[in-house]
């Protein structure tokens, strides 16, 4: 997979990168993340990449030259298209399943905003869909994009050892069941025994048991999708 950030900030993103399971999925080979200076493709002399908006009103807004020119020229030689995407708080909200379809793709190109938005040329004829990870506004583009990167990279075949992906919170629809690890008791507080058990048919009863209960407190509105079995109810 490739994974190609446009940004006007490129120092926020190494200490990101450069981390945790992101670094190792790159190591491996599995993901490809360049992170570009959107300044690179200004016309202005000091590198501006925003301007005062058409009609008035408060604050900057991000010109459309950049965006288009820097896509443009990423993409010249490729022999396979890019999907790309504005970060952007009017986008669909990013979902598990959101993240996993993207995960599928081969190679996405990610717009960071900044100031009062982008020209709406960018965004209605440069991106070909848009990504929120909330329903709130932030300073710029470039943190969500570090969420999606994340989310997406997280889920690429060889990414994680073992089931943990399956087992995540939202990947069955419903929150992750609690975990536990040594020592079973402390400060007289019990690890639940059915977990020391050693039988894997009444632990996993249990886990599923404890998904929907967390569910149903915390997110009872992710039940209203969920085909809840008989057994488990």
């Amino acid at each position: 997979m490739r994974i190609d950030i446009l940004t006007i900030f490129p120092e926020m993103f190494p200490q990101v990168l450069g981390a945790s399971i992101v670094k190792r999925t790159i190591a491996k080979g599995l993901v490809k993340i360049a992170v570009h200076d959107l300044r690179d493709w200004s016309r202005d002399k000091h590198r501006k990449v925003d301007d005062r908006p058409f009609g008035g009103g408060p604050g900057m807004v991000m010109k459309p030259e950049p965006f288009f020119e820097a896509v443009e020229e990423i993409t010249a030689q490729a022999e396979k298209p890019a999907h790309v995407i504005l970060l952007s708080p009017q986008g669909e909200k990013l979902t598990q399943a959101k993240a996993r379809a993207l995960s599928r793709r081969p190679w996405l190109i990610l717009l960071c905003g900044h100031y009062e938005g982008v020209d709406e040329r960018v965004r209605r004829d440069l991106a070909h869909e848009e990504v929120s990870i909330g329903d709130y506004v932030l300073t710029c583009g470039e943190l969500p994009a570090m969420v999606l990167v994340d989310s997406i990279v997280r889920l690429l075949p060889g990414a994680l050892k073992g089931p943990s992906v399956e087992e995540d919170s939202f990947a069955s629809g419903l929150l992750e069941y609690p975990q536990y690890t040594r020592p079973a008791q402390y400060r007289g507080l019990k690890v639940p025994e059915v977990l020391r058990s050693g039988n894997s048919d009444l632990v996993a009863r249990w886990r599923k048991l404890e998904a929907l209960r967390k569910t149903a407190k915390k997110r009872p509105k992710l039940l209203k999708d969920f085909g809840l079995k008989t057994d488990e109810s």
